[in-house]
This record gives C-alpha cells, structure tokens and sequence, in this order.
C-alpha cells in the first residue's frame, strides 16, 4: 500500500454521527418499511424490493453521477463542515488549526480572485517544463512535478514493504495515464469508444487554456494521446494488479537502471526529495522498460506537451472558471454522466477534505462523535470476530495446520473505531491568502514530504488513512488491522440509540466490520500472514480447495450484466465480493447471538432475520447514472451496489428462510452452484 496521497477532487461524500436529543422521536417512520416496493417479489430481486420505493421517489441531482445514503447524510455533514469553517474565519484570536482552515476556506471562496490570476498560479511551473531541453531535463522536470503531487510517467511513493511490514519501503508502480485505466485506451464498446474519441478534444481545450494556438493544440493533443497509448499498452489490467506477489520486484538501484535504461533514477529521486536509496520495490517492470524507451526515443516537444497538460489538468478544479468547466465536462460529464457541478463551496470542502482533513477533524469529533455509539461497534467487532472464529473451527475442506494459523491472524487483527488517538501534525504546512493553487500546491509538497519522511524510520501502526468523519472503511494487509471511521456507522436522520440490533447488525455488522475483516482471508489478504507480510501459510491443498471455491463466485459475477453487454468482471472484483458474502454469513452469525434474533419479535413487519437483510441492503441504497456504472465496471474492483445485494444473498441458506425463495424464483440458486468457502 502506497502511502503518499495525491491529493484528488473528492468524488465521494463524507459523513459521522451526529449529536441529536436524547429522547427517541417514537413518530418517525420505520427506515427499512419506508424504502420496500411491495411490488416487487423479494425472492426475484432483493435490492429493488428493499430499496425501490426510495429510488423511485428520488431521483439522482444533476450534480450527482449517483444517489444514494451516503448522499442523505453527507448533505447534513456538508453543512457541520460549512459552519466549522465559518466559525474559524470568524473566531478571534485564531488558533493555529483554526487559521489554517479560516485562510484556507477564504482562499478557496475568493472567485474574483481566482478569476483574475488565470493560469497565473501555475506560470513558474510552465516555465520549468519549457525550460527542458533533454531526456534529462524531462526527468528532472518530472521529479519536481511528482514532489507537488502530479504523478507524470509513473506512479511512486512511501508504504509497508510487502514481505517485511516493520520496514518502509520506496515502490514504483504504472501510471501516468490522463483516462481512468489502460482499458480505457483499448476496449472496443460504444461507452468507451466514446469517451476515448472525446479525450484528445479535452487535452487540446486544456492547452488552449495555457496559451497555446489552437491549431498548434489540437496537434499536440493527439501526440499525447498516442504517448499515453504506449503507456496503457505496457500498463497491466485490473484484474492483474490484484496479484501481490505478481506485482513485488525487489531492485537494487543497478537492476532498476537495467530494467528502464537511460533514466538517471538517483537524480530523479533526489528531485521528488528522497535521501539515497539502495533498493526500490517495483511493481510492474515491463512498465518501466517501455517508459525508459518511451523517454529515450520520444520527441522532446511531446514530452513537454503531456507535462504541460497533466500539470494544468491536475490544478484545473482550484483555477478559474474555464479550466473547471473543462475538467468537469470531461471526467464528470462524459465519462461518469453528471449533469451539473456541485456549488462551489461544496468543491472547496470536498477539496478541504482531501488537503488537510484531520485538521477539519479535530475539530469535527469535539462537536459530533458520540462515544456510547463508538463503544457499541467496539463491542459488534468482536462479536463478528468471535463469528468468524466458530466458522474457521468447523471448516470440512481446511486441515487443521492451516486453521490455526487462520486463527491466530483473525485474533491478531488490531481494530480502530472512531477516530485517531495521535493525530498529524500539520504545523509545518503553509497555507495563506496567496492563492487557492498554492495552498493546493503546499498541501501536495506536505504529503509529499510526510510520506517520504517515513522512510528508514519504525512502522507507525497507529497511523489512520481515513479521516473520522469519511463514510468508508478499510483493511490494510500491512498492519492487519481494521479501520472503522465514525462515520461508516451512521443512518441518515437516526440517532444511533434508535437503530434496532437487526438494522444494526446487517448495516454494520455485515456490511462493514464483517467486509473488512474477511479482506483478511480474501483472494489477496489471505496470502498475508498475521504479522502483515506476504508470506504464504497455506497447505497446497487448502490453497487448491480455496481457489476453487472461490472461482465459483467468480463465474457467478462474470455472468452478469451491469449496463449495455458489460459484464462485470468477477476475477478483478472477487475480493470485494468475497468480503461481501463472508461479512453477511459472519455478522448473521454474530447477530444469532444478540436478544432480539433470540426473541424473534417483528418491527414493522418483518423478522429479526427479515431485518437483517434490509438493513445490509440499506448501505446499498443507491442509483447510478449509467455513465457512471460502465466507468465503474472498467475501473473500480467493487461491484455496482446493486450487484452487492443480489450477488451474494444467494448464497446465502438463511435467505432463502427468511423469503421463502423456491426454485421457481430469479434469486434461486441450486444447492450444487453456490459458494460453499467460509
């Protein structure tokens, strides 16, 4: 895991719980009952049954690509983050935090301002890739341009060496590509076709808007085109990149030089700002041969040109007017089919989040992080993890050797819920008035420097990559641990002292602290051992049995259909789809534990067990724009939300208890076709 973040324009929607009165408000409508269409047989399509009254009663913002839950409650932490800024600009005297944030959000707000500079921000940065006259010149050019966080030719950065996770190590991967993925410059469906036609109009109109002729743009544009197509080529598939041992190549700087010839590595290094380095671990190398060609042999002009670009490109969203609408025209009008862009001031908190988010969170747990709330997922994540234990003891197809080491890794998993005990120090990162691109640019710098300061130094296992009030959650195989940020866990106007066990346990349970800490034992977490290094602890023959179970599942995904005639691809998106069905059978198993699965008594309705399946469904309450669902098939290794529902509840025996689903139904899977692993 890479470590160095470039800081992106937010796509997805943040939030955390919320403090709300202390008394129940016994009128409101039950969540679950609200969202069923009755028309709609649970046993033919669940997600539409427990969703389908909402979705249709909600249609998707222009703004927004999808629709969804995380959008119910980011609109209300859209407007906690708005007040936390506006408090800070109007505080007196400021704090250090509160500075920060006060010239941060003025900066940021300043359209007249911006509108004014232009591409004035960036002109000391044009000048250096101009200034370039060799290969060398391109590389040094290229270091500066990856220390202010725009990843030209390449990706890099700082994380947990694979194979030995106490020690930090330097990684090369592929990158440096302008669409998505390399799938992008090569497949052959109308969706793409059409965006790949697209993209050279949007590089030309970019540098058009760095001052270059227009007919002299539309040259150039299709010159970087056909760079990046050589990139691609080289570039892996998704699918690929899930390989861990596939893709760790330990080198010795004399290997690297030999593997992409003509680049002087140890000036590069020195440009991104690394102290000397002995050994790299590289991800993909047939990248590097192709790129250490691609720069010996390119025209100087073209190389220039694609810096040029993907500098601008990568600052567009904090310039003026121009530059904005172009970006969004291209990535989130043509590719992920938005129709309108978001108001300005939910950009800037969107962007707030990604440069300095622990600033912002700080102060953002003081007002709304309820810690009766943190103390009750504490308490579920164990109560998953005892689940998960009960399910490795009574495996058939695992012998005993390698049961145990499953059993000493799943007691091993650190947790951490809510938020950071230690948070960063962002003291040293200057931020003022001078412009919004220079505090973006300072920003990128700091990570930059933060990440590469990591190197030579102990493994923080503290450290948080996440912020407290991200609505996500994560696995990191390095430390084997689970992060639980606080606002993973919230339901959109609901206290948490509201939310039934049932609910709970399907929303939570399942689909979150069940997912994460099956990644433990996924097609790419289970070939790390408890300490977090890839190391295999495997029987050949429990290796075999999982990689045929596993692969039943992935036939089960192939065969779907997500938009047009793209199928989903089950091989690359196998480990979220494993972590989705081993999160429903654990925290199922987890919820059997619990007074209200023993009681049995209904709500609303339905059964505890019922319930259990809304509530997993209710973290999949979302519509996408069909734009959105092909980039997402091509680019992400999750399946469609939809997809998360209706792919693994068949798997699942007690769902067909729970809806009495027979033979005759869509959602019936003979015995003999469904996943029989954990």
């Amino acid at each position: 895991m890479l470590k160095k973040i470039v800081i992106p324009i937010a796509s997805i929607v943040f939030f955390s719980a919320c403090n709300q009165p202390k008394s129940a408000d016994t009128t409101k409508a039950d969540m679950l009952q609200s969202n069923i269409d009755t028309t709609i047989n649970p046993a033919d399509d669940f997600f539409e049954f427990a969703n389908g009254h909402w979705i249709k009663n909600n249609p998707i913002p222009a703004s927004e690509t999808s629709w969804g839950i995380a959008h119910l409650v980011g609109e209300e932490l859209y407007q906690r983050k708005l007040k936390i800024n506006q408090d800070a600009t109007t505080a007196a005297p400021k704090n250090g935090t509160q500075q920060q944030l006060s010239d941060f959000w003025t900066t940021a707000m300043d359209s007249t301002k911006i509108e004014k500079d232009g591409i004035a921000p960036l002109q000391e940065e044009l000048a250096k890739i101009n200034a370039a006259k060799t290969p060398a010149d391109i590389m040094n050019a290229a270091a500066h341009l990856h220390a202010i966080g725009v990843g030209v030719f390449f990706g890099e950065g700082v994380g947990q060496d694979a194979k030995n996770s106490e020690v930090m190590s330097y990684q090369l991967a592929q990158g440096g590509l302008g669409m998505p993925n390399r799938d992008y410059y090569f497949n052959t469906d109308e969706r793409t076709v059409k965006v790949r036609n697209e993209y050279p109009n949007f590089i030309s109109k970019i540098l058009r808007l760095s001052g270059v002729d227009s007919s002299s743009a539309t040259n150039k544009a299709v010159a970087v085109l056909a760079l990046e197509t050589k990139m691609a080529k080289a570039s892996r598939k998704l699918e690929a990149l899930r390989d861990p041992y596939a893709n760790y190549n330990k080198m010795g700087m004399a290997q690297l030089k030999t593997t992409a010839p003509g680049i002087d590595w140890n000036m590069v290094f020195t440009g991104i700002g690394l102290p000397k380095i002995d050994t790299v671990i590289v991800g993909q190398p047939e990248f590097y041969k192709e790129l250490g060609q691609l720069i010996a042999h390119e025209p100087i002009q073209n190389l220039k040109d694609y810096m040029t670009f993907h500098l601008v490109n990568d600052y567009a969203p904090y310039m003026s007017q121009s530059f904005v609408q172009a970006k969004f025209d291209f990535y989130n009008k043509t590719i992920r089919g938005a129709k309108e862009m978001r108001a300005r001031w939910k950009r800037v908190l969107d962007a707030e989040e990604a440069a300095i988010g622990e600033v912002l969170g700080q102060l953002f747990v003081k007002e709304y992080f309820n810690e009766k709330a943190k103390a009750r997922y504490s308490d579920m994540t164990e109560a998953v993890r005892k689940a998960y234990k009960g399910r490795i003891e009574k495996l058939t197809w695992m012998s005993d050797s390698t049961k145990q080491k499953a059993l000493a890794k799943l007691a091993a998993i650190s947790k951490k819920v809510g938020y950071p005990d230690k948070w960063k120090d962002f003291s040293s990162l200057k931020i003022d008035r001078s412009s919004y691109v220079s505090n973006m640019m300072h920003a990128n710098n700091w990570w930059n420097n933060y990440s590469i300061n990591k190197l030579g130094k102990p493994v923080d296992r503290t450290e948080w990559d996440m912020t407290p009030q991200t609505y996500n959650a994560y696995y990191n195989p390095s430390n084997n641990e689970i992060v639980l940020p606080a606002g993973q866990f919230t339901v959109p106007g609901f206290r948490d002292e509201e939310l039934d066990d049932a609910l709970v346990y399907g929303y939570a349970a399942a689909s979150t602290i069940g997912h994460e800490i099956t990644h433990g034992f996924d097609d790419e977490g289970r070939q790390f051992d408890a300490k977090g290094n890839l190391k295999n602890w495997w029987s050949k023959e429990d290796e075999n049995q999982f990689t045929k179970r596993s692969a039943v599942l992935v036939k089960q995904f192939n065969n779907i259909v997500a938009v047009d005639t793209i199928h989903i691809n089950g091989k690359s998106s196998l480990g979220e789809n494993l972590a989705d069905l081993g999160g429903i059978l654990i925290g199922l198993d987890a919820f059997k534990q619990t007074d209200a699965y023993k009681k049995g008594q209904k709500i609303a309705g339905y059964t505890p067990l019922q319930r259990f399946f809304l509530g997993y469904s209710l973290g999949w309450l979302y519509q996408i724009r069909p734009e959105q669902l092909a980039s997402q098939i091509l680019t992400d290794v999750h399946a469609p939300a939809k997809f998360r529902v209706n792919g693994p509840f068949p798997n699942v025996p007690e769902f067909y208890e729970a809806f009495n689903v027979k033979p005759n139904n869509k959602m019936y899977l003979a015995d003999s076709l469904r996943v029989r692993l954990w």
